[in-house]
């Protein structure tokens, strides 16, 4: 009687902790960003992580009562560091588009941009694509523009040059390194139309949104089939009915950047 007593209250333990440790498990999320592509996702002077992305992921874990555990990874390791499991989602301005889709799951969409093409006022080029035959231009490797340059543009003569952060495209640009860059309008405007040497760059050609490349609007990437994917769609739509995303779009832009 004694022996089966204690089995059970052993059992019983056992169960108990193990549910613990689940619940410990299930109340930390381990999300994925890449900090250097402001507004989006940057580092304050004090090293800390900020931005859109940021600030919507941390609203995202307060509404579905977990902890968000931030994994600083450069852009083209966001989806391989998902896949092996690395991270549980990535939260970094990642395009939603069939490619990405064969390899991981989205949530629905929370900003859709265009992308643009940004050159040197004065320095020829004006009709695009033609112009840039000879030119280089600089694209954030393994971005929604890598693949847009490399199969459009560099067929008509233009080397594509890429780089690990957009911010290291824009020193090359303002060095004159490169003749022109391929990237969000709103990054465009936030990493070089707000610096020193900004005003002597400007946009030209049309707006970049066909869908093959550039997908239908920002997601959250998670693993193939994982219910988080639901749980971080219904917090979405929550943080939107409350207020708080149109709060947070409020701090970094003033157009509705929302898609909808």
């Amino acid at each position: 009687m004694k022996t089966t007593t204690l089995l059970t209250r052993l059992a019983l333990s056992t169960l108990l902790g193990l549910s613990l440790a689940a619940h410990a498990e299930q109340e930390s999320l381990r999300l994925g960003i890449e900090a250097s592509y402001p507004p989006f996702a940057y580092k304050s002077q004090n090293n800390e992580l900020q931005g859109f992305d940021y600030d919507i992921g941390e609203a995202l874990c307060a509404q579905m009562k977990v902890s968000c555990q931030w994994k600083e990874i450069e852009f083209d390791g966001l989806i391989p560091s998902l896949k092996v499991r690395k991270i549980d989602a990535a939260i970094s301005s990642v395009s939603i588009t069939d490619e990405r889709k064969r390899s991981v799951d989205f949530t629905h969409s929370y900003y859709r941009i265009p992308a643009k093409l940004v050159t040197r006022q004065g320095n020829g080029i004006e009709q695009i694509p033609q112009q840039l035959n000879g030119k280089r231009v600089g694209v954030q490797r393994g971005t929604n523009f890598d693949r847009y340059a490399t199969e459009q543009f560099a067929p008509l003569g233009a080397e594509i040059v890429r780089y690990g952060t957009q911010n290291e495209v824009f020193l090359d640009l303002l060095a004159g390194r490169l003749d022109a860059s391929l990237a969000g309008m709103v990054a465009i405007e936030e990493g070089l139309f707000k610096q020193a040497e900004g005003a002597a760059f400007h946009f030209v050609g049309p707006d970049y949104s066909e869908e093959r490349y550039f997908g239908y609007g920002a997601g959250m990437a998670v693993r193939k089939n994982d219910p988080l994917g639901q749980r971080l769609n219904d917090a979405l739509a929550a943080i939107k009915a409350n207020g708080t995303y149109d709060s947070i779009r409020k701090k970094y832009f003033s157009i509705d950047i929302s898609g909808n």
